[in-house]
């Protein structure tokens, strides 16, 4: 019985990538030293799993930056304004494609399926000049070789690279990107015929957008691709791997007549209902990698029923064409369990990482081909008792104030214009109100005192002292940009929603449980392990303590309750809308407790609400029902005179844009800048948006400055759709990734492009 690993995490134990990407970005190391670190990476992930038993080991999965843009390389899909010549794709075009540069900006970034994960969009048209630019996968594959270990490299299939492209900018937003298939195949060919003479046995497409609403022309695609594939795969093990839902009946289909492929990946995890139709009828033959070890979430695996269903799967399928897998790339999941410390010893037997599930696969794979271990068997089984029965789990008066919210839809009393008449008579805002999303510049020092506080070696007094001067620096900033709402940058905060969750009860936090979420970019989820309450007040002191440094309106910072659940792990115990309902009853409290405290202006982030969006259309408005009524639980209860805020980032909208107007909050902002400003055609087709909206104006996620001209001329395009009385003047996202010596300029020439158009405005009545 052999074993499968359909990805696993590039960071490191310790995120030696990130560190060793930002030295060499901020020009302290040399190309050289980052292919070290990655190359040391890379061959100590092969080496585990290879010593983990694993049979199937993926390569081709680690990326500088992520693995579209990886593939976009391979293709020579290079957008002209990066100025690529041909040739291998280096370092410089590389970075500039996910970050910018100086010169011109980055492209597109958005969410990858329902996950936390970002990926880089690629943008075609019918003049792209497709080449094979990047020996990436044959080197890897080669690299792995020497080391020993025999891998299946892995490519992003062909259709769902498609799939997953935009349109470039001046491309027709109708052109049909499929039509591009059979330039793109070539290259495919190139790559397959490459690995082939290296030596490679197997090969692993990643066609995830299977599991997708596709069209019956979107399904003949994949059919088209694998045809024209057929000949060059010849000789070769092909596997197509899906993830992260059931795949549709039709889907099914097509994705089991496909020519030349020998395999087929379920996620059995997420995707429960695909068990049914391989039990309908599964080609003769063929393997089936069955994902029942969980690729994107941190609990144990249940063994014993994992062993059921393998043991009907191979009734099924054979024995011997049964490949046990993870549902998805582990990617998603933290990296290794023995890096945790402090996590008391109970909670950590209910747990496995990236590390512990190499571990859990391999063992299923033993025990489907009689080799059960009984031992680490029975620990498993008596880990999964515990978590049932813990008094830890359930608080009894949370389960009952979450079930006491039926019957509601908990909407404020008076509408979005009569609350915002009030709030202006309140606020006194000018036209285009300027405003930050909330975080600014984390700097060196600042993590420093908050490390050090963590570790005790500094005192509360110092820390709260030190705190407070960051704040201080913060509000005189953003008093001398002439900002007109503000922040208070939030120094005493490492990450959003772990913040959030060190002050929750039924929340474990981890030493070392990172996981990408772009680029260099890293989040450590908290766990929610049990029922879900407020002790006590969480961000008051320092909301107030901000507010006291101003006259100017201060906003109060907190994460939403769909946002801390979708960038949480959640337990699996209850459905996620009663965990979430929980949770936003906790946040009731906290904004309440604002109000209460003077804060006039409060933002709840729901950040993360879009990336929660079911994969299927059938399962979304149940979705979006309970995200939203949660979002609409955190302030009912407060005065017309409190604006609340949200945010939303790096996602497609315009296909929720009602649900986003039934949040009812009195303002949104929302990223717009770097994916071409999409957002604003939805009011281009007539879509009317009374509350107050601030698309955001310039991308916080790359380097680059943009001028004063610039930020006017998106601003332009925004009062063509939008009224001037409702537009809000914001960047993208929050700063905190950012240098001051990129946030300074760019806020001066935001706030001089709001007064600029102000002037306009006012000279054209």
């Amino acid at each position: 019985m052999a074993s499968h690993i359909v990805g696993y995490p590039r960071m490191g134990p310790k995120r030696e990538l990130k560190f060793a990407l930002e030295s060499f970005w901020d020009g302290k190391s040399s190309a050289e030293d980052l292919k070290k670190v990655a190359a040391d990476l890379r061959s100590s992930i092969w080496k585990q799993m290879a010593d983990a038993g694993i049979k199937y080991i993926p390569s081709n999965t680690f990326s500088y930056y992520d693995q579209v843009l990886d593939a976009t390389a391979t293709l020579g899909a290079v957008p002209p304004r990066y100025g690529w010549t041909g040739g291998e794709i280096g370092f410089d075009t590389y970075f500039s494609m996910a970050r910018g540069n100086a010169s011109v900006p980055a492209m597109e970034m958005t969410k990858w399926f329902d996950t936390n994960y970002h990926f880089i969009v690629p943008e075609l048209g019918p003049e792209v000049k497709f080449s094979y630019a990047s020996h990436k996968a044959v080197e890897e594959y080669k690299e792995a070789k020497a080391l020993g270990v025999e891998t299946v490299p892995v490519l992003i299939g062909p259709v769902s690279y498609l799939l997953l492209s935009k349109p470039a900018k001046g491309v027709d937003k109708n052109f049909v990107l499929l039509s591009l298939l059979n330039k793109i195949l070539p290259i495919y060919k190139e790559v397959v015929s490459d690995l082939k003479a290296a030596g490679a046995s197997w090969i692993q497409f990643d066609e995830p957008t299977l599991v997708m609403d596709l069209g019956s022309d979107k399904l003949k695609a994949f059919s088209d691709a694998y045809s024209e594939l057929e000949s060059t795969l010849s000789g070769l093990n092909v596997l197509v791997e899906t993830y992260f839902a059931d795949i549709p009946d039709e889907a099914y289909k097509t994705l089991t007549a496909l020519k030349g492929v020998t395999a087929y990946g379920f996620d059995l995890v997420r995707g429960t209902k695909t068990f049914d139709l391989i039990k309908g009828g599964f080609p003769k033959g063929k393997f089936l990698f069955a994902g029942v070890v969980d690729g994107r979430n941190i609990w144990a695996n249940d063994l014993a029923t994992s062993v059921n269903i393998l043991e009907e799967l191979a009734g099924i399928v054979g024995k011997d064409n049964l490949v046990v897998s993870t549902s998805c790339s582990l990617l998603h999941t933290a990296v290794d369990l023995v890096n945790e410390t402090k996590l008391d010893n109970e909670i950590k037997s209910w747990l496995a990482f990236a590390a512990q599930k190499l571990v859990e696969v391999n063992a299923l794979a033993k025990a489907l081909a009689g080799n059960k271990d009984t031992a680490f068997f029975a620990a498993n089984a008596a880990a999964h008792a515990s978590r049932k029965s813990s008094p830890r789990v359930t608080n009894e008066a949370v389960q009952k104030a979450a079930a006491a919210l039926k019957g509601s839809d908990h909407r404020r009393a008076t509408n979005v214009s009569t609350r915002l008449d009030a709030q202006q008579k309140k606020l006194n805002l000018p036209i285009l109100p300027t405003t930050t999303i909330g975080s600014f510049p984390q700097t060196v020092e600042l993590r420093r005192v908050r490390r050090e506080y963590k570790a005790n070696k500094i005192s509360e007094d110092e820390y709260v002292k030190a705190i407070k001067e960051e704040i201080n620096k913060v509000v005189k900033l953003q008093e001398e940009l002439d900002i007109d709402v503000l922040v208070h940058g939030e120094p005493e905060r490492n990450d959003m929603v772990e913040y959030f969750g060190e002050q929750l009860s039924g929340f474990a936090f981890t030493v070392n449980g990172w996981v990408q979420s772009y680029g260099s970019r890293c989040v450590k989820p908290p766990i929610i392990y049990g029922d879900v309450s407020r002790p006590k007040p969480m961000t008051v002191f320092w909301s107030t303590t901000a507010q006291s440094m101003t006259s100017r309106p201060m906003k109060g910072m907190l994460t939403g309750p769909v946002t801390i659940l979708n960038w949480s792990f959640v337990r699996v115990d209850q459905p996620r809308f009663e965990t979430c309902y929980q949770i936003a009853l906790a946040i009731k409290d906290e904004v309440e407790d604002l109000e209460k405290a003077g804060i006039n202006v409060i933002q709840i982030d729901e950040a993360a609400l879009r990336e929660g969006l079911p994969l299927r259309k059938s399962e979304q408005a149940f979705y979006l029902d309970w995200a939203v009524h949660s979002f609409r639980i955190t302030n009912v209860g407060v005065q017309d005179t409190t604006q609340i805020h949200t945010h939303m980032c790096y996602s497609n909208f315009n296909d929720i844009i009602q649900s986003i107007i039934d949040m009812d909050a009195d303002v949104i902002t929302i990223e717009n800048s770097r994916s071409d400003e999409k957002l604003l055609s939805v009011f281009r087709e007539g879509v009317k948006y009374g509350a107050g909206i601030g698309p955001g104006v310039y991308d916080i996620h790359s380097p680059r400055i943009p001028s004063t001209e610039e930020i006017a001329d998106r601003i332009n395009k925004m009062l063509a759709v939008l009224e001037k009385n409702v537009l809000w003047v914001n960047p993208d996202c929050g700063l905190k990734t950012r240098k001051y010596t990129e946030v300074n300029p760019a806020l001066k020439n935001m706030v001089a492009a709001a007064k600029l158009l102000r002037k306009e405005l006012a000279s054209a009545k």
